[in-house]
């Protein structure tokens, strides 16, 4: 008897300890870590440990089961709800969501503040009192950070003015070569000169900050991607992870062999391509990490060696495009910011003799002409056709085809009747064309006209499915614009005869705008051109048919003959005249448009309208119509 009950007092004395132990050890999961607590014990605390700790935190706040918690009904629900809106903002805030990254943000600047780190330990998670220990990111991201509390988006623009950061420099390949380039060098001058003040707050933001982008944001580009800038795009330059090695030693190889894909970190700032060369990722798995997470809002698919690139938007509507090897020689990722701040034709068109582009655009829209917003890439051809349709008569449904969401025109006219489509898996581009007809469009907007199956699309619509057609292209010249849209419809088969196809092409075509950037990233409309359209009014010479000889006839039948093949090979199916174009910094008039496209530009207008064009027109040609 006394021996059970030995046996039972050791059991129940065991399971005690035990289910102590338990509870230690579950409360140190809750974030008491009282035994490993570096204010306790003395043991420095790095980035790398905090991390760690915020991890177990979040992971403590969404896993553990309520319903073991002794709490009231009302601490139940209040728990649930914040639980949820947590969960929901960690899966959206890496898919561009600002909102979903500022909640997860300020979750992770709580868990810092009660923490209550010591002011050793934050000089020692970053040395913000010792300048010379800090690297040139800590003191980007400190002075990027005292920027924003100031100009909020628009802080990076605003850095990069003030320094003189977004002019060209003589720096690379031995200083033969100019590019955009800003360096460590650049950092350490400025921060000396900032000499930036930091209080507890600031410190504990910038924590979060480096916290959050290595947990749930972009690494180094994450607050980059934010900024009011034309784009970022990382792994573009230097040597990726398996670049041949060359043999030889030197200096010069040295630091070739430096310049790897990880540390490639580039800026797109009003057209300009901006090196940011004191940036890296670190490692290629950080790299990896972020292309295969910066893409996949809206369950996009899965980047893959099959698979090699991913096209596709992010929650804010930036464009993303992913690649990985083998496709391409390192991974590498390309963000497209689209803004909706002052897009207007008075922004975007500033040079001398603005007024003339500008009216020109609005009575192309209105008097509703079939336009191509041609130029290279970076020139601005989508923020151009957005400024434009504010010109598009309101009565006007709109119906937009892309790749991939770029537009997003009802952000910036939300009161019109507009609709915009892409391509999926499976629902093709001309499934979605065929659709549109069924939706009541006038107008129809092809966001970037970049392959044959969609130079059809566009020709399609243009003929018989919309009132007008407005879409962009790649073309340098207006020449190259109608043989690129004449070669898509002989390779997709529409046409046999290249003197038809272009015929046809030129039949639809009424204006090409092409925009143009130079060397110091200005960009500016270099030409509007009309395309006229030439009709064959001539007959061929049948002379020989009132012939007297039989000689004569076969000599005057040769020359009908050679005037057919003569007119077959070489005749001009238009004519490309330059309406407005850019010299010396200034727009000025050209040659003034056909009374053919006037008129029929007049015949869309409303009163108002055409009065307005009539004064136009005798301002810039002398004569109306």
């Amino acid at each position: 008897m006394d021996t059970g009950l030995n046996l039972l007092l050791n059991c129940t004395l065991l399971a005690l300890v035990l289910l102590g132990l338990a509870l230690r050890r579950k409360g140190a999961a809750r974030g008491g870590h009282a035994a490993e607590n570096p204010r306790d014990t003395g043991r420095p605390l790095d980035l790398g440990g905090l991390l760690e700790e915020v991890k177990r935190t979040v992971n403590d706040m969404t896993r553990t089961n309520l319903q073991e918690c002794s709490m009231s009904e009302e601490a139940f629900l209040r728990e649930l709800n914040k639980r949820s809106t947590l969960k929901k903002a960690l899966r959206n805030c890496s898919c561009g969501s600002e909102e979903d990254k500022g909640y997860v943000k300020d979750f992770l600047y709580d868990v810092l503040r009660q923490r209550d780190l010591s002011p050793r330990q934050l000089e020692g998670l970053l040395p913000f009192g010792t300048p010379a220990r800090l690297s040139p990111q800590d003191k980007f991201e400190i002075l990027l950070h005292l920027y924003r509390k100031e100009h909020g988006g628009r802080a990076l623009e605003r850095f990069l003015e003030d320094h003189g950061l977004d002019e060209p420099r003589w720096g690379i390949e031995d200083g033969t070569v100019q590019s955009y380039l800003v360096t460590a060098g650049d950092l350490e001058r400025i921060y000396g000169e900032e000499t930036p003040v930091l209080d507890r707050e600031d410190k504990l933001r910038i924590l979060t900050q480096r916290i959050y982008q290595s947990y749930k944001g972009y690494g180094v580009v994450d607050e980059l991607r934010d900024m009011e800038i034309d784009g970022v795009s990382g792994g573009v330059s230097g040597f990726g992870e398996n670049a041949p090695f060359y043999g030889g030693e030197g200096e010069e190889e040295g630091l070739l062999r430096m310049s790897r894909s990880v540390d490639s970190v580039w800026i797109f700032y009003k057209g300009k391509p901006i090196h940011l060369s004191f940036l890296s990722f670190g490692t290629q798995s950080e790299l990896r990490r972020i292309c295969q997470n910066i893409y996949r809002y809206n369950k996009a698919g899965q980047l893959s060696e099959t698979a090699g690139f991913k096209v596709n938007e992010m929650r804010d509507g930036s464009r993303v495009v992913v690649v990985r090897p083998s496709f391409s020689e390192s991974w590498a990722f390309f963000v497209r910011k689209f803004h909706i701040r002052d897009v207007s034709l008075e922004e975007l068109v500033q040079d001398e003799g603005n007024a003339l582009p500008r009216e020109m655009l609005r009575h192309l829209m209105q008097g509703a002409r079939i336009v191509a917003v041609t130029g290279a890439q970076g020139t601005g051809k989508t923020t151009l056709l957005m400024a434009m349709v504010k010109h598009i008569h309101g009565t006007l449904t709109l119906r937009i085809q892309e790749m991939a969401f770029e537009l997003h025109l009802r952000k910036v006219y939300p009161l019109r009747n507009i609709l915009s489509f892409k391509e999926t898996g499976s629902i093709s581009g001309q499934q979605g064309l065929d659709l549109q007809k069924k939706t009541d469009g006038s107008v129809n907007i092809l966001g970037e006209v970049a392959t044959d199956e969609v130079a059809v699309w566009m020709l399609q619509m243009a003929m018989v499915a919309s009132l007008f057609t407005v879409f962009t292209h790649h073309a340098k010249t207006t020449r190259d614009l109608v043989l690129s849209l004449r070669n898509s419809l002989l390779k997709c088969g529409i046409f046999r005869d290249e003197t038809v196809a272009e015929a046809q092409v030129v039949q639809v075509l009424d204006f090409d705008v092409h925009l143009a950037k130079d060397v110091l990233g200005r960009r500016y409309i270099q030409r509007i051109t009309e395309i006229v359209e030439l009709r064959e009014k001539e007959g061929y010479p049948l002379d020989y048919r009132d012939a007297g000889s039989f000689q004569e006839q076969v000599l005057g039948f040769m020359d009908t003959m050679a005037a057919y093949f003569q007119r077959k090979t070489e005749r001009t199916t238009y004519e490309a005249r330059d309406v407005v174009y850019w010299k010396d910094g200034a727009y000025r008039p050209g040659e003034r448009p056909t009374r053919a496209t006037l008129e029929k530009m007049e015949e869309h207008m409303e009163p108002k309208e055409r009065v307005r064009f009539q004064a136009f027109l005798r301002e810039h040609w002398g004569e109306g119509l």
